[in-house]
C-alpha cells in the first residue's frame, strides 16, 4: 500500500492520494511491511516514531517525493525578539513546547567527554549555522572570537541561555542582524527519525533533508543518540539524505540503552571507562548482538555535514553494514565539545563493516575505527583536509587529527585504494592492519604505542559471539603496494626544536625494530614436542612480524629497513595538488613520472594471509578471497600492476569528486 504525507494538506487526512497525512508520524504509526510512505515537500517540523519495522523480503519504505525537498527538522522557528544590550537580543520560551525534553537544560556530558566547559544540547541557528554556545551573559555580550574554531569569523556569534520559572531565557548576540528579519530556529526536539523502541528493522530512508537536533553524547559505553538511526535493529537502508546540524550525532548505527552500563564512569566513578566497553561487548550477547538480528545496514549517497560530534556514530550496532559513497565534512569544526568520541565516523566493533568511496575532509577526524576492527575494510575513499587549521589554538579537551585512526584491535583490518593527502594519514594504535595500494602522504601517529594495558576482545570469524581478549602486542601488519609521499613540512619539536621525524616523515622506517615472520617464528621451537612456557612467554607478548613488498617511497619518504623489493627516491620532487572548482574535487599529479618500469605483482587474500589473533583472512564478509586486480575507479591491473589506487595517469585523469 502506498500512504501519502502532505504538509501542505488543508486537514488531516487518512492516507490517501487524495486526503494525505500531514504529518510523516501520522503515516509511521499505520505503516506495515511492504508498505511506502510517499512525503511531499515541505518542512515537517516533529519526531518521526516508527510503530513497526518490515521484513527482509516486505520493507517498510519513507521516500521523499522530491530529492530533498521534504525536510525533517528537531527545530522551531523563533520570532518576538527583542533587544536587550547592544548586539544581544533576548526571547522567553515556554518550557511546554520542549515537553520532557529541555535541551536548555540538558547537558553535553559523558564517559570520554573531556571538554571542560558547559554545553547544552539546545543551540540557536541563524540563517541555518549554529551559534556558538557561552557560559556566561557577560560571554554573549562581549561577542569576540572563539579562537579554537575553523571559522572564527562566525564564532563572534553567540547565544546562552537561563531558566525563569517555567521560561527557558535565551540571549543571542546576532551582531549585525536583526533576527526578526531573519531565519532563526532553535533546537526544540530531541531527535528527527529514530524508533523509540529496538527492533524495528528493514526500513528504508530515502532523500530527506534531515537536520537540526538536540542530540546527546554518545559515547560506546552509552545508549548512542543520532537524528536518525535505527535503534538496535537490523537491515535499515539510509540513502540520498543530507543530515546536517546535529547538536553531537548526525546518523547513529549504535549502541542499545543498558540502564546498568550507562555513562558508568561518568555517574558512578568506580570502574574505568575502558571495563565499561569489555562489559558492553558481554553484555551486548543478552541484547541480542547477533549476526541474525542486528545490523547489516547501507548508509549511502548521503550528505552529512556540520555535526559537532560524528557525522556517523556506532558501538556494536553497526556490524555487517556498508557505508559508501557519502560526502562527509565539517564535522566538529566548531571545536566547543571534545572528547574521544568524534570524527566524520567513529565506529566500535566495525565487524565485517565495509567503508567504501567515501568523500571526507575537513573534520577533526576522517575514519575512527576503536575496538575490533575486525573483518572491516576501509577502501576507494577520498580524504584531505582533516587537521586543525593554523590559525586555531588548541581546545581544551580537542582530539588530534588523522585520516584513518584505527585502535586497539586485533584485525584483520583492511586498508586499500584510498586516497589519504591529510598531514596524518594513519593512527597506528593497533595490530593486524594490512594497507594496500594505497597514496599516503601523511605521517603514522603512534606506531607501537598509545594503547596502554587494554584487553579487548576479538571474535568468531564473520560473527559477534566472542572468541577471546588480549592486549595489543603491536605489528603484525601488512604494507603491499603502496606509495608514500613526503608532501607536508617538517614538524618540529615544541621543546627543542628539532625536526620530528615521526609526525614529518611518511613510509614504513616505523617498523624497522619489528621481525620479518622469518625472524619471529624460529624464536618458538616448532619442532620441539615440551617448549619451555616461561621462555615463550617473551615472544608471546613482543612485537609480531611485519610484511612490506613493492612500495614506493617518494620526495623523502622512508621505507622499512628490511624491505628488499621498493622503490625509493627521496629526491623526487613529487606534486600531488587537490583542485577544488564549484564544489568539485580532482587531484592532479607527477607521481606518474617517477614511478618509470616499476611495478608489482597482484596481492590477494592468501598473500595477505591471517590476523594473528582471530586467525581470520584479510577476505571479504562472505569468507571467499579478494584478489586486489581493479584500482580505485574498478579499472583492471592485468597480470602486474605499479602501486598506488590507480592503474595508470589516464585512470586518474577521470577522478572527480
Amino acid at each position: 500500500m502506498t500512504i501519502y504525507v502532505n504538509q501542505a494538506a488543508l486537514t488531516e487526512g487518512d492516507g490517501s492520494k487524495e486526503r494525505p497525512f500531514k504529518h510523516i508520524n501520522d503515516a509511521a504509526r499505520v505503516a506495515k511491511p511492504g508498505d511506502e510512505v510517499i512525503v511531499a515537500k515541505g518542512v515537517y517540523r516533529e519526531y518521526v516514531n516508527p510503530l513497526r519495522g518490515g521484513t527482509k523480503d516486505e520493507r517498510i519504505v519513507y521516500r521523499s517525493e522530491e530529492p530533498l525537498g521534504a525536510v525533517i527538522t528537531g527545530a522551531e522557528v523563533v520570532k518576538g525578539w527583542k533587544k536587550y544590550k547592544g548586539t544581544t537580543w533576548v526571547v522567553r520560551v515556554g518550557n511546554g513546547v520542549f515537553g520532557n525534553y529541555n535541551p536548555y537544560t540538558t547537558e553535553v556530558y559523558g564517559d570520554w567527554y573531556f571538554a571542560p566547559a558547559v554545553r547544552h544540547t539546545g543551540a540557536v541557528y541563524l540563517n541555518d549555522k549554529m551559534l556558538y554556545e557561552t557560559e556566561s551573559l557577560k560571554e554573549c555580550l562581549a561577542g569576540e572570537v572563539y579562537t579554537p574554531s575553523w571559522d572564527p569569523e562566525f564564532s563572534v556569534y553567540k547565544w546562552f541561555a537561563e531558566q525563569d520559572g517555567n521560561d527557558t531565557v535565551i540571549y543571542a548576540n546576532f551582531h549585525e542582524f536583526d533576527p526578526n528579519k531573519e531565519n532563526v530556529e532553535i533546537n526544540v526536539r530531541r531527535r528527527c527519525f529514530f524508533p523509540e523502541k529496538q527492533g524495528r528493522g528493514y526500513i528504508t530512508v530515502s532523500g530527506f533533508n534531515i537536520q537540526k537536533a538536540a542530540t546527546t553524547w554518545a559515547p560506546p559505553a552509552a545508549f548512542q543518540d543520532g537524528m536518525i538511526g535505527p535503534h538496535w535493529s537490523k537491515g535499515w537502508i539510509i540513502e540520498d539524505c543530507e543530515i546536517s546540524n546535529s547538536k553531537c550525532c548526525g546518523i547513529s548505527l549504535g549502541k542499545y540503552y543498558d540502564p546498568e552500563n550507562d555513562h558508568y564512569f561518568t555517574t558512578k566513578h568506580l570502574k574505568s571507562p575502558t571495563q565499561m566497553e569489555r562489559d558492553a561487548v558481554c553484555r551486548g550477547q543478552y541484547h541480542g548482538w547477533l549476526k541474525e538480528r542486528i545490523g547489516s545496514h547501507i548508509v549511502r549517497r548521503c550528505h552529512i555535514h556540520h555535526c559537532e560530534q560524528t557525522g556517523i556514530v556506532g558501538r556494536m550496532g553497526a556490524v555487517f553494514s556498508t557505508i559508501e559513497d557519502n560526502h562527509i565534512h565539517n564535522i566538529n569544526n566548531m571545536q566547543q565539545l571534545g572528547g574521544a568520541e568524534i570524527s566524520g565516523i567513529k565506529l566500535h566493533a566495525a565487524i565485517d563493516v565495509t567503508i567504501r568511496r567515501n568523500h571526507i575532509h575537513h573534520s577533526t577526524m576522517g575514519i575512527w575505527c576503536d575496538w575490533e576492527a575486525q573483518g572491516t575494510r576501509i577502501t576507494q575513499n577520498l580524504l584531505h583536509d582533516n587537521y586543525r587549521p593554523d590559525f586555531c589554538t588548541w581546545a581544551e579537551g580537542g582530539m588530534g587529527s588523522q585520516d584513518i585512526f584505527v585502535e586497539v584491535g586485533h584485525g584483520p583490518t583492511l586498508i586499500d585504494n584510498n586516497i589519504l593527502l591529510s598531514k596524518a594519514s594513519l593512527f597506528f594504535a593497533t595490530e593486524s592492519v594490512a594497507l594496500v595500494h594505497n597514496l599516503i602522504c601523511g605521517a603514522f601517529l603512534q606506531v607501537g604505542g598509545g594503547t596502554g594495558p587494554r584487553y579487548t576482545p576479538y571474535h568468531i570469524r564473520h560473527r559477534t559471539e566472542v572468541a577471546g581478549f588480549n592486549t595489543i602486542n603491536h605489528g603484525d601488519d601488512r604494507f603491499y603496494n603502496n606509495i608514500f609521499i613526503k608532501m607536508w613540512p617538517n614538524v618540529k619539536d615544541k621543546e627543542t626544536g628539532k625536526i620530528n621525524k615521526a609526525d614529518s616523515t611518511p613510509g614504513t622506517w616505523y617498523f624497522d625494530e619489528y621481525p620479518t615472520y622469518d625472524e619471529w617464528i624460529k624464536n618458538f621451537d616448532l619442532d620441539v614436542k615440551r617448549p619451555d612456557m616461561g621462555k615463550l612467554a617473551k615472544f608471546q607478548f613482543d612485537h609480531l612480524p611485519v610484511w612490506a613488498d613493492g612500495n614506493v617511497y617518494l620526495g623523502g619518504a622512508l621505507a622499512w629497513k628490511k624491505e628488499k623489493n621498493k622503490l625509493v627516491d627521496k629526491k623526487a620532487k613529487v606534486k600531488v595538488e587537490l583542485v577544488e572548482k564549484n564544489g568539485k574535487y580532482t587531484v592532479k599529479t607527477n607521481v606518474f613520472d617517477f614511478l618509470k618500469d616499476f611495478s608489482d605483482g597482484i596481492i590477494t587474500s592468501d598473500i595477505l594471509g591471517k590476523a594473528f589473533q582471530p586467525e581470520q583472512r584479510f577476505e571479504n564478509p562472505d569468507g571467499s578471497a579478494i584478489t586486489f586486480d581493479q584500482d580505485y575507479f574498478g579499472d583492471h591491473r592485468g597480470i602486474t600492476t605499479i602501486p598506488g589506487p590507480f592503474v595508470s595517469k589516464e585512470s586518474l585523469k577521470k577522478a572527480v569528486w
